[in-house]
């Protein structure tokens, strides 16, 4: 795997984030020129109970909701416990820590770590979902159980 030469960032809060949390995040971050990609991790909160004595029922949870996102609505179908960041350059750094300072100021701690989180060329996993691709972006994202394309938001650019 060729190493990249975009900064990436994660950031962890202490707990997992509400909707209305992860919403205001989004919107602070997304006004920050410089983010190529970003990504929200945490564990799926599916519309059907997929197992147990509930099997098959609808799932009642008020973490899945639709968000609105630079003016757009979009479903939130995890519990956000991370976030990566694919940045341009080490100059955005500042600028995300100061919103996530702003968002997290007086409700709990968090960190941010620099490092590498995201693939940045081609997997087998890809390849096999999407096949040949033109857009970068959806590099070394897809999940190989889900069903939908990784969302792109396009954000101040």
């Amino acid at each position: 795997m060729t190493e990249t030469t975009y900064p990436q960032l994660r950031i962890v809060p202490t707990r997992f984030l509400n909707p209305e949390t992860t919403e205001i995040l989004l919107d602070k971050i997304y006004t920050i020129d410089g983010i190529r990609r970003l990504v929200l991790n945490g564990p799926n909160l599916p519309a059907i109970v997929p197992y147990g004595p509930a099997r098959g029922e609808i799932n009642d949870n008020t973490h899945r909701r639709i968000i609105k996102v630079c003016g757009e609505d979009y479903l939130l179908h995890v519990q956000v416990g991370a976030i990566l960041l694919e940045l341009d350059d080490a100059s955005v750094i500042p600028l995300v820590k100061a919103a996530c300072d702003e968002v997290f100021a007086d409700k709990f701690p968090y960190g941010i770590t620099e490092g590498t989180y995201m693939r940045s060329n081609m997997t087998t996993t890809d390849y096999a979902k999407y096949g040949i691709v033109d857009d970068k972006r959806i590099l070394g994202m897809s999940d190989p159980k889900s069903k939908q394309r990784p969302i792109i938001l396009q954000g101040t650019k």
